[in-house]
């Protein structure tokens, strides 16, 4: 098939199983750019991406400093990970995240959620990792439009034109 016969992306379903910063606004932001260019989005929380969509964690996020590869100081210096565990490296790193992301205007966690669904997004939570974690519907940002099955999920993000997203 050549370019010019290719059928446009209709619909989009993303998948967020990381709670951290950077994993979650990889989701937010790929699921923001779908509904602002008219393509049908959904998004499935599940395991540690469910932070994202709980009440109590959204807007409590914190950056990976073990074990990233890409986390870098200032100046493009690697960030050794072996200070990744001494206490309040963690805390502080993530709160130069947020800083920086704050000056790019990018929104908080929930009001990120709020921009996607007004915009006709629709916002899950795996049945599965409610389940492990003990959570209930109202433990959830009250825009979630429904706690699923995996196969649930799946069976809404079929069809022709669907592009399937795991972050």
């Amino acid at each position: 098939m050549s370019k010019t016969d290719e059928k446009p992306l209709k619909k989009v379903c993303i998948i967020c199983a990381k709670g951290t910063i950077e994993d979650v606004y990889a989701t937010l932001v790929l699921a923001n750019g779908a509904v602002m260019e008219g393509i049908e989005a959904k998004v499935f929380f599940t395991f540690f991406g469910l932070d994202a969509i709980t009440k109590n964690q959204m807007n409590k996020l914190h950056t990976g400093t073990v074990g990233n590869p890409a986390m870098r100081m200032p100046g493009g210096i690697p960030f050794p990970t072996l200070l990744g565990i001494l206490p309040g490296i963690e805390a502080g790193v993530s709160v130069m995240m947020k800083n920086q992301m704050a000056r790019l205007d990018i929104p908080p966690v929930d009001e990120f959620l709020e921009m996607i669904t007004a915009g006709g997004g629709e916002i899950y939570a795996c049945k599965l990792a409610m389940d492990m974690f003990k959570l209930k519907k109202e433990d959830l940002w009250d825009g979630v439009s429904d706690v699923l099955t995996v196969g649930d999920f799946y069976g809404m993000c079929g069809g022709e034109n669907t592009q399937i997203i795991f972050t």
